[in-house]
């Protein structure tokens, strides 16, 4: 018994070994012939920012496809999707105009989905500090009046999206609710937590049963201006937004493959190809989508040959409406597939510090045990988490899958996210490389231990 027991633990030895050593031959690669950077580079400065139903989104589509036809893979195919095809049109302008009819002109950005003004709106200016006070506002005070929402993202918060989720219903949820007071218009303080002159746009949300209203948001900088104004007295904000809505729009997620022993049981990974319409989207979701990209291209580099068929999906539509991520769900159970994990890449290419995951306690401690193997790699958070937007509703029609999300560093994320500033030149070459070896190393992990 002795003699088995020592066998035993001497294989499971052996295989430890094996997979340190391949996982520091993934780490080589990207370190030291990675494709990421430049991959990145094309797809933000030839392409640039990619809204679901604009023609950027649907070179990034043909440029996807291309690149992953270059790798080599074994399988790479385009899935239809419809998506809405929403446009800002020409600029936004925006000024305020106090008592003594000084003007001071704002850098602003409409909402995603936002509705036209139909030319220039004007009108009296309240300010509300969160959004409860909002809520709780009587209409005879808002009625007729442009509704600010001047919340500021907690800083205090250690993880940056804790302090984005608690910002966001003002921008979800903030004309609905200034639309019901008899509001005209509703503007918000970016959901940004540098003090900047770079608006963030990002969706937001009507009611059918509600007037829908223009919305927009300002810069954080211009937020400070205004509400030191208004402390000196009122103000009349005039504002034009030239946003239409079109019909929805033929597209499609991007799909590649490296077929495994097991070919009909899946592991998904992958981002989304779409970004808004300002800067480049390099961080939100340019470098997800790279990190994929890479991961797989790194393991067939190596010659890996997977137990699971490994699947990349450049997910289309995350932005406004996630058509990409719930048509993809629905073809998977409608083509009888089994999805045995899934993983996403939507937060930034900062610096990687681990994995998440969206699961059960013992799906928590299975990711747990993959820890040691990264000590060396400097990721230290294994925990319970969320997955992404893109795969969500995989867990709709797959009840047990665990949803894997990675984490990098967050504290420059909502430098840029949803704005002008979301440019290539933000994105740190080596820390891109590591987020990329950092999934390669998980997802061949993944691939070897699930059943």
């Amino acid at each position: 018994m002795r003699l088995l027991f020592f066998f035993i633990l001497l294989s499971q030895l052996s295989f430890a070994q094996s997979d340190s050593v391949f996982i520091r031959k993934i780490y080589n690669e990207a370190l030291l012939r990675g494709k990421a950077y430049e991959d990145l580079r094309k797809l933000c400065k030839d392409i640039g920012p990619r809204l679901s139903g604009s023609a950027e989104a649907s070179m990034a589509i043909q440029w996807s496809e291309a690149k992953m036809k270059s790798y080599g893979f074994d399988k790479v195919y385009l899935q239809p999707i419809k998506v809405p095809h929403w446009e800002r049109g020409n600029k936004e302008v925006a000024w305020v105009e106090n008592q003594d009819h000084a003007l001071q002109k704002l850098h602003i950005l409409a909402l995603g989905g936002s509705i036209g003004t139909n030319g220039l709106l004007s009108g009296e200016v309240i300010m509300f500090d969160n959004f409860n006070e909002l809520k709780n506002a009587k209409a005879k005070d808002v009625k007729g009046k442009i509704v600010f929402l001047n919340q500021l993202m907690d800083a205090a918060q250690i993880i940056t999206f804790k302090a984005y989720g608690g910002c966001y219903p003002i921008r979800g949820e903030g004309a609905i609710e200034a639309a019901k007071l008899g509001a005209i218009a509703v503007i918000i303080r970016s959901l940004g937590l540098p003090e900047d002159q770079f608006p963030h746009t990002g969706s937001m949300k009507y009611d059918d049963k509600v007037t829908k209203i223009p919305a927009a948001a300002l810069s954080t900088e211009d937020a400070n201006s205004v509400a030191a104004l208004l402390k000196k007295g009122s103000l009349t904000l005039h504002l034009e937004l030239d946003c239409r809505v079109f019909p929805d729009a033929e597209s499609f997620n991007v799909i590649a493959e490296m077929t495994g022993k097991k070919s009909n049981e899946i592991i998904t990974f992958g981002g989304h190809l779409d970004s808004w319409d300002t800067g480049e989207g390099a961080h939100d979701d340019g470098a997800g989508v790279i990190h994929c990209l890479e991961a797989l291209r790194i393991l067939k580099t190596l010659k890996y040959e997977p137990e699971h068929t490994l699947r990349v999906v450049f997910f289309m539509n995350e932005e406004n409406g996630n058509m990409g991520g719930k048509t993809y769900a629905s073809w998977c159970k409608e083509n009888n597939e089994l999805q045995i994990a899934a993983l996403e890449s939507d937060r930034g290419g900062f610096s990687p510090r681990g994995f998440g995951v969206d699961g059960t306690d013992e799906q928590v401690n299975f990711l747990k045990t993959l820890a040691p193997n990264f000590k060396d790699y400097d990721l230290t958070t294994w925990e319970k988490g969320y997955g992404g937007v893109d795969i969500g509703p995989l867990k709709e029609k797959y009840p047990s899958i665990p949803l894997f999300g990675f984490v990098p560093d967050s504290q420059r994320y909502f430098d840029f996210h949803h704005a002008p500033s979301d440019v290539f030149e933000n994105v740190n070459k080596r820390e891109l490389e590591l987020g990329a070896a950092a999934i390669a190393g998980f997802v061949f992990l993944l691939d070897k231990t699930l059943p």
